[in-house]
């Protein structure tokens, strides 16, 4: 069996350093995904990446807040890898949005809801038609150093998601979103240990902040040496990956690879 893997989205900051770090270090062929301009999204994937293949990439259009392009993605996903020669064995589903409410008179309705859509919608709706490319009990995983020794599936959490760890309040909407992600991602992997066996399972994870658009507004507060690059950023998630083991399944991971309670 041939294993692929999805970057979602993949357009700018984290899921495009992704999907240009997996292009470098793995054999891969990758889909990636953006909500507009694709051939624009594919080229700042590929610039300066003179040794690879551009056969290897390829972008769908995909909206999280819109499941029909989300189905209409795997559908196209269905003519590139059909499922009784490949199977996905690497993916990153990282959307994300935040509206920092720092005090309960800051929450807005339609902000705190445009954030459960984005960030925890998201994700559950692109699982639900992205699962069954994931590997069976029956499925001869790929032997390979560069990936994990079993199907991935890992959803973009962060650390303000943890309720053990919430020390300083506010972000209401975000921190809420966030740990409903970590519910989603025990939850689906509870779904993969039945349908996959130990050849998939899922985990979600916390890049730690990245100087991207995202987090911008906040760059000033964070401390010395914790203000990652995106490219930095998305070569620690990927080793991340590679060195889960099955004890880890159902979890949440920092870019250190040390786990985040719930």
């Amino acid at each position: 069996m041939q294993p692929w893997a999805l970057i979602s989205p993949a357009s700018r900051g984290i899921g495009l350093h992704l999907a240009r770090h997996l292009l470098q270090n793995t054999k891969l062929p990758i889909v990636t995904t953006a909500r507009t301009d694709l051939d624009q999204a594919k080229e700042q994937i590929l610039n300066g990446l003179h040794d690879v293949d551009e056969k290897r990439v390829h972008i769908l259009k995909l909206d999280v807040l819109d499941e029909s392009t989300i189905q209409d993605a795997a559908s196209a996903c269905s003519d590139l890898f059909p499922k009784k020669e490949h199977y996905l064995h690497l993916s990153y589903a990282v959307p994300g949005i935040l509206f920092p409410e720092k005090s309960p008179q800051q929450i807005d309705y339609d902000d705190a809801l445009l954030t459960f859509r984005t960030n925890t919608l998201g994700p559950m709706m692109m699982l639900k038609h992205f699962s069954p490319f994931l590997p069976r009990k029956s499925t001869q995983l790929a032997q390979d150093p560069s990936l994990p020794k079993t199907a991935v599936w890992a959803t973009m959490s962060a650390r303000v998601g943890s309720i053990t760890d919430n020390q300083l309040g506010g972000w209401y909407s975000y921190r809420a979103s966030k740990a409903a992600v970590n519910q989603v991602t025990k939850t689906f992997d509870n779904h993969l240990r039945t349908q996959s066996g130990e050849k998939a399972m899922a985990i979600s994870l916390h890049p730690g902040t990245v100087k991207t658009d995202f987090s911008k507004e906040f760059w000033g507060g964070v401390k010395e040496g914790k203000l990652f690059s995106p490219e930095f950023s998305a070569g620690k998630l990927y080793e991340v990956v590679v060195d889960r083991t099955l004890d880890h399944r159902g979890k949440c991971f920092d870019w250190k690879g040390e786990e985040v309670p719930p």
